[in-house]
């Protein structure tokens, strides 16, 4: 059995299953009596309906029961993952909406996660291990630049010169329905640029830490060479705090994946949330939220146990 497993309790799991389970319970609790706060109604954009027509479509989904009868209903339809009908895709449910954009935001989340970790980890390590050179001072503004510009702003002008200027990548939505390179590139590059920067800047905190440690003057006494020091030695501390900025760099993710598929005119769940909210589609909003608060929560699991995994120190028994 691998070692770590014996540092992770099953109940610790368990537990922590459990627990999301009235978190998801509050998140619901609040995202549909907010919505029902709003003003208007999923069919009050459209022309003014016969009272009798409007009377029988309010009656069809239950909009005409009191509040506390739709939520408990709501409630129970979602214990048996049935997230209804959308209110204003004809003849669509919730579930067929959110498996036709899921793809998209997986992919293009997925894809800026990994790049940023992989291009953010790697400009890290070489600025701290680098420090107060040029070297790191620039990829350092670099850092700060990536933080400050919004990924809103980035969006239109990378579409601009790269799409139109100089047209390597599609500057919005997707060929023929397809992700492919030319669609997604853009996308990716900037929903990942804010968390490039971040993660750079994490890292080189956490290099310069581990790499004046204890065990590193220890590891050198003993003769190991630069190379293992950095990698055997210091890099498993360093990456640390980068498993712990999974659960937030998640969320920024999903809420970031709003924005960029609205610029880029991407199908995605973060384009059906947005036009759900605008046209007040209670139950396609409600799945969005559901399903963006239980991504999260899993997130924040894996960060757990990735981190039990890296630390022998960290024990969830």
């Amino acid at each position: 059995m691998p070692r770590f497993l014996s540092r992770i309790s099953f109940l610790f799991i368990l537990k922590r299953l459990l627990i999301a389970i009235p978190t998801l319970l509050a998140v619901i609790t609040v995202a549909f009596f907010m919505m029902r706060a709003a003003p208007g109604g999923p069919f009050s954009m459209d022309r003014k309906l016969e009272p009798a027509i409007e009377k029988q479509i309010m009656a069809k989904y239950g909009l005409d029961r009191p509040l506390h009868e739709q939520y408990l209903d709501y409630i129970t339809d979602v214990a048996v993952l049935d997230f209804g009908p959308s209110l204003r895709n004809k003849d669509r449910s919730v579930a067929e909406l959110i498996g036709e954009g899921f793809p998209v935001s997986a992919t293009i989340g997925g894809c800026a996660m990994a790049l940023a970790f992989l291009v953010g980890g790697s400009l890290g390590i070489i600025a701290g291990l680098r420090q107060n050179s040029a070297l790191d001072f620039g990829l350092m503004g670099f850092a700060t630049l990536g933080i400050s510009v919004p990924s809103f702003v980035v969006g239109p002008v990378a579409a601009l010169i790269f799409g139109v200027w100089i047209p390597i990548f599609a500057p919005g939505g997707l060929d023929l329905g397809r992700m492919t390179p030319y669609t997604i590139t853009l996308p990716i590059i900037t929903l990942s640029l804010y968390y490039i920067a971040g993660i750079s800047r994490i890292m080189r905190g956490s290099m310069i830490e581990a790499m004046r440690s204890n065990h590193i003057r220890t590891a050198r006494a003993k003769g190991a060479s630069e190379r293992e020091v950095v990698l055997k030695h210091a890099l498993p501390i360093a990456v640390l705090p980068l498993i712990s900025y999974i659960g937030p760099a998640s969320v920024g993710v999903v809420t970031g994946s709003l924005v960029i598929e609205r610029v880029f005119s991407l199908p995605g769940i973060g384009s059906f949330f947005i036009d759900g909210a605008l046209n007040r589609d209670y139950t396609l909003v409600m799945g969005v939220v559901i399903l963006f608060a239980s991504l999260i929560l899993l997130m924040n699991l894996i960060a757990d146990v990735l981190y039990a995994i890296l630390d022998p120190r960290v024990k969830y028994t």
